[in-house]
């Protein structure tokens, strides 16, 4: 029989953890091996216990998911996570997909969609609840994929795009790789072509991401 995905479980309702805990262990392929009421704790056990994947509440005290979600992405970005919350807005949903989390579930469904989205996450997809407008995933998930909008960047653009998300203006990035502003110019254009990116704000998420700033923007 194969291995059972190792579950951690962080949520600051006691009620909540044991009814989701109860769902998960009902599942022959799925193990809840730690429980959280904090994003503190979260990010604790996270390292201590080394799950393959981390259902996160969005709202808990002290440490909030999204934060948590930032920590326990940064030290290991192959950590699967799925945020499990109450809000339907898309600056939330934003905020969790940009701080690492591949799944986004909301409680008022969590019974019904919470193991689809962890079997899908664990499978290396992307999963929303289907609560959400098809439109505005669509778009969420075009501005967080990596490369999906015409594959890798080259060296050259990344580091680029790593410097406007540092903050950088055009004729500074310029100056910092001997290139002309035009040339930079060329090089942002490319890669936020590519990745489907639009503003200075998805260009930051997008680099949180992929590890390139050491703290949250």
């Amino acid at each position: 029989m194969p291995n059972k995905v190792r579950i951690l479980l962080a949520d600051d309702h006691a009620v909540v953890r044991e009814g989701l805990k109860a769902l998960l262990n009902g599942e022959p392929d799925l193990e809840v091996v730690g429980e959280a009421r904090d994003g503190a704790a979260a990010v604790e056990l996270a390292v201590a216990l080394d799950p393959d994947l981390v259902v996160l509440d969005v709202s808990m005290p002290g440490l909030n998911g999204v934060a948590a979600a930032e920590q326990i992405h940064r030290a290991n970005p192959t950590r699967k996570i799925v945020a499990l919350s109450v809000h339907e807005d898309r600056g939330y949903l934003r905020m969790m997909l940009a701080a690492g989390a591949a799944g986004y579930v909301l409680k008022r469904s969590a019974a019904d969609e919470l193991l689809r989205a962890v079997r899908a996450v664990t499978a290396g997809q992307t999963y929303l609840d289907p609560a959400l407008a098809d439109g505005l995933r669509d778009e969420l998930l075009d501005r967080v994929a990596d490369g999906a909008a015409g594959g890798e960047l080259s060296q050259r653009e990344q580091e680029v795009l790593k410097l406007i998300a540092e903050g950088f203006s055009n004729k500074e990035i310029a100056s910092n790789l001997n290139l002309s502003v035009k040339t930079v110019e060329t090089y942002k254009t490319r890669s936020l072509e590519k990745l489907g990116l639009r503003t200075r704000v998805d260009v930051v998420r997008y680099a949180l991401r992929r590890g390139w700033l050491k703290d949250p923007v």
